[in-house]
């Protein structure tokens, strides 16, 4: 490889680095280790990865790295792929931002609507019990009634959010915000 195609490669896996680094440091504002985000940054850049591969890229231990691509399982960005002459598992992760993002978010969104509005339905018949007690203090069934009804009104929130998720699975949140349209020739 002559000087100048190795200085070039160089930067080409600078510029790579920068993109992956970031990719891992977006994923752990949303909950995702770090590590696994950079997983799955250094997988966005390849056709397809054994674990091996991975680890020898990223010098994680071979567990660590299975767990991070189930991880990224969970949230449909890799999948299993075949790579023809292998017989270790291969891994491709998600290409497309906008597939990530429908695929992402609407699990992490689905677990805070599922959550709340459950620890809601727990509460509210408590509340209730609490209320409606004459054996209780007017002071402690006011304060019941006044966390009763800020659940109820957080409930809205909850619901839209669930609508929200499922604009983005169903794509109409695209009719109201497009993706730009990409050059594939790029």
């Amino acid at each position: 490889m002559a000087q100048s195609d190795k200085q070039a490669r160089q930067s080409v896996d600078q510029a790579k680095d920068f993109v992956i680094e970031s990719i891992g440091e977006t994923m752990d504002l949303y909950g995702v280790t770090r590590s696994i985000g950079n997983l799955y940054g250094t997988m966005y850049f390849e056709d397809s990865m054994t674990l091996d591969e991975m680890r020898e890229k990223l010098q994680m231990s071979k567990p660590s790295m299975s767990t991070g691509v189930k991880k990224l399982q969970e949230y449909d960005i890799v999948k299993q792929s075949f790579r023809r002459g292998s017989r270790k598992q291969t891994f491709v992760a998600e290409k497309n931002f906008f597939n990530f993002f429908n695929k992402f978010f609407t699990k992490k969104l689905e677990r805070e609507y599922t959550l709340n509005l459950s620890a809601i339905a727990e509460s509210q018949p408590i509340l209730e019990d609490v209320m409606n007690d004459e054996n209780v203090s007017e002071e402690i069934r006011e304060d019941a009634r006044e966390i009763y009804n800020q659940l109820e009104n957080s409930k809205a929130y909850f619901h839209w959010l669930e609508q929200l998720v499922e604009g983005i699975r169903n794509g109409k949140i695209f009719e109201c915000f497009p993706p730009p349209e990409q050059d594939e020739s790029k």
